[in-house]
């Protein structure tokens, strides 16, 4: 069983820019949700191509849950996500390394047009990774910035801009 661990935090600057080794774009949506569970797809486009995925999420802390993730044919998640439950969120996501961790910034197109997110995936619920100085206030386990939220709930642009910009 896999197990994701992860934070997330809003942005104080975009000082990260320079310091992206990669990115790569994608499209998700949720195709089932449950009170502690989410079955997501993801179609991915990357400097070799278009890739897909199928991602089951199990437990109903932000922080960690047990994940389990399988590619599948981009055909089926093509038709997976014509299905998907609300909106389908589009991202930019731009991996950045520091001090022995590697920082994944979203920027969010579509609905979600000008929110940038920073999560960093971590080894144990006691790993402390050092905070570059571009990453502003933390806001792991605020449902609001759950993709899944985000996908499935309405939630005003006028709220998301404004969460995103209180960065400190």
């Amino acid at each position: 069983m896999a197990k994701e661990i992860e934070r997330k935090f809003l942005l104080r600057s975009e000082d990260w820019r320079r310091m992206a080794t990669a990115r790569l774009r994608f499209r998700q949506g949720y195709v089932a949700i449950g009170d502690d569970r989410s079955v997501r797809v993801r179609l991915l486009e990357g400097p070799e191509g278009a890739t897909a995925r199928l991602t089951v999420k199990v437990g109903r802390q932000l922080l960690a849950r047990d994940e389990y993730e399988y590619e599948i044919p981009v055909l089926d998640a093509e038709e997976l996500m014509v299905s998907a439950i609300g909106i389908v969120i589009e991202k930019t996501r731009h991996f950045v390394p520091h001090a022995g961790f590697t920082w994944e910034v979203d920027e969010f197109s579509g609905a979600y047009q000008g929110l940038v997110l920073a999560e960093v995936e971590l080894a144990s619920l006691e790993e402390k990774p050092p905070m570059p100085l571009w990453i502003g206030r933390e806001v792991t386990g605020d449902r609001r910035f759950s993709n899944m939220v985000m996908a499935t709930e309405t939630i005003s642009l006028e709220q998301m801009h404004g969460l995103s910009h209180q960065s400190v």
